[in-house]
């Protein structure tokens, strides 16, 4: 059977993109290996820079209306008090605000859309081998039973593990970072407005985000430096530390007063790993696959569709597609590499421990928004040069 697309990973990068380029004519395949998309620790904040590429693609409004709830301002409260609110529609240069999603949910829309547009959709499936060249040949497994396609593109969106792009052997690289994320599900909080509320102690060191989800619920983070040997929250009889070591950062307890856990508490040692060029003949890597980002920014939605975006511009615009996959990649390289630049900057900035620490953050941080660093509102397309890393540090 002949497709013009086969994609690997029915998530947020492979529904994403399989919506765009059906709508575009092309003969899409979308294989996911899950029936039914589940609630894990993962990311659910689309920052402004994210949202612009939604709404780049068309896909804005339909996130507004089905899973989306918009979020205006960001907050920072330092020892529990609010010493920043930021307007992110005044401030960013889209003009838009943030987006909060339930993961699940953002899935099981944009896989829907797509099926909607005409992708043909396989659950319960996967992509067991790819053989790449001019007309890459996909083996597809379970679902409607084994079968042997032939595509123009194979697209790699099977998430931060993915299985074919280790199959494939693409070369990779790992960025380590010092910083633990747990994170828990929680319905039935305080109604909490269209902002993201950040808590950070005076020491800074660590930092509690609390992101408010359509249907009453909310996602809460902790992001901590490991060097202070906080506990690696996991499982439903750590809850209430979890919950508690939240509250001691500033998240008010009239918010939790009737709220209860909804999904699994998590944690897990971050860090950044991506393919050093994530295409070779006839496949592409998107989304996680690709390249993943340190989850204590959040960047990893806006990430997913900047990959879309950029993607599908490069297949609209050629006939060849093996060539614009590799102009893709190309591309992708750069701002992931300036995304990981940055992310790396704000974590010395915001989480590093000890007196030089201290005096480099009383420092630098005034002057970060100044010198035009603005990983929430401008993302990979901030200033990442050498001369902003010397005015940073130096």
């Amino acid at each position: 059977m002949e497709y013009d697309l086969v994609i690997a990973g029915g998530g947020v990068a492979g529904a994403a993109l399989a919506w765009t380029m059906s709508k575009a004519g092309a003969r899409v395949l979308v294989v996911e290996r899950e029936p039914r998309f589940r609630d894990r620790v993962r990311g659910e904040g689309m920052h402004p820079w994210g949202v612009a590429e939604a709404e780049r693609l068309g896909l804005a409004d339909l996130l507004r209306a089905r899973c989306a709830r918009p979020t205006r301002y960001w907050n920072t409260h330092v020892a529990g008090t609010l010493v920043a609110q930021r307007d992110l529609v005044a401030t960013t240069p889209a003009g838009v605000a943030g987006l909060s999603l339930h993961h699940p949910e953002l899935q099981e829309t944009l896989l829907s859309a797509a099926a909607e547009a005409g992708a043909e959709v396989r659950r319960d499936a996967r992509v067991e081998q790819v053989a790449p060249g001019e007309r890459p040949t996909c083996r597809i497994a379970g679902g409607a039973g084994a079968a042997s396609v032939r595509a123009r593109l194979v697209v790699a969106a099977d998430g931060r593990s993915s299985a074919l792009r280790a199959a494939l052997a693409f070369s990779m690289f790992d960025t380590p970072s010092p910083m633990r994320v747990s994170g828990l599900l929680l319905e039935n909080p305080a109604e909490l407005g269209e902002a993201v509320d950040t808590f950070l102690p005076p020491t800074f060191d660590c930092m509690a985000l609390v992101f408010p989800l359509p249907g009453k619920r909310m996602r809460m983070y902790l992001a901590a430096h490991r060097a202070l040997g906080l506990p690696a929250y996991s499982g439903a009889d750590a809850a209430a530390g979890f919950i508690e070591h939240c509250c001691a950062l500033g998240v008010p307890r009239a918010w939790l007063e009737h709220a209860r856990a909804a999904g699994p508490l998590a944690s897990f040692d971050s860090h950044a790993a991506g393919a050093t060029h994530p295409a070779l003949d006839g496949v592409a890597l998107l989304g996680d696959a690709a390249g993943h980002v340190d989850p204590s920014f959040g960047c990893g939605l806006s990430l997913a569709l900047r990959d879309v975006r950029v993607l599908a511009d490069h297949l609209r615009a050629s006939t060849n597609w093996n060539a614009a996959a590799h102009a893709y990649a190309r591309e992708r390289a750069r701002y992931y590499r300036d995304l990981l630049r940055i992310e790396g900057w704000l974590t010395e900035l915001l989480f590093g421990i000890g007196p030089d620490a201290d005096a480099l953050r009383a420092r630098a941080l005034p002057r970060v928004m100044e010198l035009g660093v603005d990983l929430i509102g401008a993302g990979p397309d901030s200033r990442s040069d050498e001369d902003t890393q010397r005015a940073l540090f130096s």
